[in-house]
């Protein structure tokens, strides 16, 4: 066979070249959505530890309170005969 002057090779076809922009526009698609979704994990870690902070000041403050209402509910020996106080005694003559 006679070859005259051509290159024995394949011609590059359009859809090679189309399937490879398209391979790194979908890589390049997919680092961006992997960026923004650690973004967004940085984001709810921080919050998760911002809540963990709030329910354990919640925490102390409800135990305070507890305290205080069983202080409040123990018979008062202040009076001078010893005798347990009725909250009633200690409403104003209004009432």
């Amino acid at each position: 066979m006679l070859n005259m002057g051509m290159k024995n090779s394949e011609p590059a076809t359009p859809t090679a070249n189309t399937a490879n922009t398209a391979n790194t526009a979908s890589h390049s698609e997919t680092e961006q959505r992997l960026t923004a979704l650690e973004i967004k994990a940085t984001y709810a870690e921080d919050l998760v530890e911002q809540l963990e902070l709030i329910v354990v000041r919640q925490q102390q403050q409800i135990d305070l309170l507890l305290r205080g209402v069983a202080e409040l509910r123990q018979p008062s020996t202040d009076s001078g005969l010893g005798a347990a106080r009725r909250l009633r005694d200690d409403l104003p003559p209004h009432f």
